[in-house]
């Protein structure tokens, strides 16, 4: 466990109280991080702050400024800018209780880890955390921290508690302006069987270890290579992504291939259909067959 918590408090539910310490249960995942160079001479490009007219300035003249018009700030210095950051208060109370699968998951933000504080919280502590579970429900309270305040959530998890911050209303585009355009025909039964179908195999137990960053990976290989006067070898991959004129597929078919069955049985309602198709294109590429077939050429060929 980090010897440092991100914050220290109490979580307060009406006349309890439980006192608890948060940490990250996140961190940021390896990145590669590229700094411009100028070649001819291998040395790095540095970077000044300049005022255009007046040229380079010093750092101790630079102030934070508000656009409120083109060209026109407001200015704002570092003690006015703390003056109005919340003082970070040392108890989040649980105002609200939700089902679990209420809020939407687009909202949820940032994880941290809850646990109690010392042995005496630690009753307390699995009532709530147990409740919570039992109940199926998400508490929610408003946190403030470094000088922000956050919508927050506790849920049971494990042995422990998570506390999630939650993106205000404000903050999430409305999910209409995207999906307006889309219909809202019922999909065909025996087409949305067998997709059930492919979900169903190739579900299993979530294991985060089995993804990584392939882009990374390949850009460290790239890295080591060229430390060693090598060149990394970027071979083409056979076959190619479908554009969009490629994409007219037989759905039913391709389904079924993905689960293994049979491509060209076609099933009693839906695959009739589906599979109704292919002679008409059969018969519209018959004309050109038979005229290769009238040149004597072609023909012994």
């Amino acid at each position: 466990m980090p010897a440092r918590p991100y914050w220290r408090g109490q979580i307060r539910l009406a006349l309890v109280s439980i006192p608890v310490e948060i940490y990250s249960a996140t961190k940021s995942g390896a990145t590669i991080a590229f700094n411009q160079i100028h070649e001819p001479s291998g040395k790095r490009i540095k970077y000044e702050k300049i005022v255009p007219g007046i040229g380079p300035v010093n750092v101790d003249d630079i102030v934070k400024g508000y656009e409120y018009a083109k060209g026109e700030y407001v200015l704002l210095d570092e003690e006015e800018i703390e003056g109005v950051k919340l003082e970070s208060k040392k108890t989040l109370e649980l105002t609200q209780f939700v089902d679990s699968d209420e809020i939407d998951m687009i909202y949820f933000e940032k994880p941290y880890y809850v646990v109690p504080a010392d042995d005496l919280a630690e009753e307390a502590f699995v009532v709530l955390r147990e409740a919570l579970r039992r109940s199926r429900k998400i508490g929610l309270g408003q946190l403030a921290m470094r000088g922000r305040e956050y919508v927050v959530s506790i849920k049971a998890c494990g042995r422990g508690m998570v506390m999630e911050t939650l993106r205000y209303a404000d903050e999430v585009n409305k999910a209409a302006s995207y999906f307006r355009d889309i219909g809202d025909a019922e999909p065909d039964e025996d087409l949305l069987d067998l997709a059930t179908t492919l979900i169903d195999k190739k579900s299993g137990k979530f294991d985060a270890s089995e993804f990584h960053d392939r882009y990374i990976d390949a850009l460290k290989e790239l890295i080591e290579r060229k430390k060693k006067g090598k060149t990394l070898n970027i071979e083409a991959e056979e076959g190619r992504a479908p554009s969009r004129g490629d994409n007219v597929i037989d759905l039913m078919a391709a389904l079924k291939r993905s689960i293994g069955g049979s491509a060209g049985g076609a099933s009693k309602s839906g695959g009739g259909r589906s599979t109704a198709k292919a002679p008409a294109k059969t018969a519209a590429k018959r004309p050109p067959a038979r005229k290769a077939a009238k040149t004597p050429a072609r023909k012994t060929a």
